[in-house]
């Protein structure tokens, strides 16, 4: 089922009053927002059920790199940005076949594992593979450990895969859990006719009980009392899985001609129950977002 919180619907109807004649109806501006917010939720819901209803939704890479590399590897950067790390030596299999995601409430989740092998393929296919000829980076070796992963439901520790590489001090880790249990979201193609809209925001803030939301995003640097300044408020489209998050402008003026310049805003947005275990999703390409829950 799909709800809607519309906290600012009057001054976006108000925006939206302006028709070419004077019988012609009031367009919503915000009705093509709406419209992405149901397909980003209909894309999640796929990816939720697709992974078994898991509760693991990691936000952002899975592969991090430890360690900064020495000025005579400078052009290892671009080949582990590529994909192409080789395995030097046999890679361990995954000591057990599951794994615990630890949540920093202490909740915890078993997880299907993978070997170092299965990590490695996992880490070469979400590479860019565009590299023309830059070296493969060579792995010495591998280890079972954890990292801390940001998901939809705050950090997380997981199982993690620490690889070692030859030449080099740095070292690189990837998520050990099985992708059949990991719920990713595979945002839209492009599309020059119906290009997406709206602003993005790139975190969340809740409480354990509450129902506010607290978003981050990037904005006007200053009020809509200023020129070139603007307010902010927010609309929340939600399911019994996700949440999609629009953020409303109104700015100080039409048409300024205001420098490239932004700047970290927020605003909130009541949603209609506390959001559990729900994703917060951004509108733009309804991809997850980090959440922190405060208290």
């Amino acid at each position: 089922m799909m709800r809607r919180v519309l906290p600012w619907i009057t001054a976006a109807a108000l925006l939206g009053g302006c028709g070419s004649g004077g019988n012609s109806p009031a367009v919503d501006p915000l009705d093509g927002l709406r419209q992405q917010a149901g397909d980003a939720l209909a894309r999640y819901d796929q990816a939720f059920r697709a992974a078994g209803g898991a509760p693991f939704v990691p936000v952002g890479e899975l592969t991090r790199q430890l360690g900064d590399w020495e000025p005579a590897n400078g052009s290892y950067k671009e080949s582990l940005s590529a994909g192409r790390v080789e395995a030097a030596a046999t890679l361990p299999e995954a000591p057990k076949s599951a794994g615990t995601i630890v949540w920093a409430n202490g909740t915890r989740h078993e997880v299907p594992m993978i070997s170092a092998d299965g990590a490695l393929a996992q880490l070469r296919a979400a590479g860019t593979g565009d590299c023309s000829g830059c070296a493969p980076l060579k792995l010495a070796g591998a280890r079972l450990t954890t990292m801390t992963v940001p998901t939809t439901r705050g950090p997380a520790t997981a199982p993690a895969w620490e690889y070692t590489l030859d030449r080099t001090a740095v070292r690189l880790a990837r998520v050990a859990v099985d992708p059949s249990a990991i719920v990713r979201v595979t945002p839209p193609p492009p599309d020059a006719d119906h290009p997406h809209e709206g602003l993005a925001i790139e975190s969340a803030t809740t409480t354990t009980a509450g129902s506010e939301l607290t978003l981050t995003f990037t904005g006007a640097p200053g009020p809509a009392s200023k020129p070139c300044g603007a307010d902010y408020g927010a609309e929340a489209v939600e399911t019994d899985q996700a949440v999609v998050v629009i953020v409303i402008e109104y700015r100080h003026a039409k048409d300024e001609a205001c420098p490239d310049v932004g700047a970290q805003r927020s605003t909130t947005v009541e949603l209609s129950q506390p959001l559990g275990e729900r994703a917060v999703l951004e509108v733009t390409q309804g991809l997850p977002v980090a959440l922190t829950i405060a208290g």
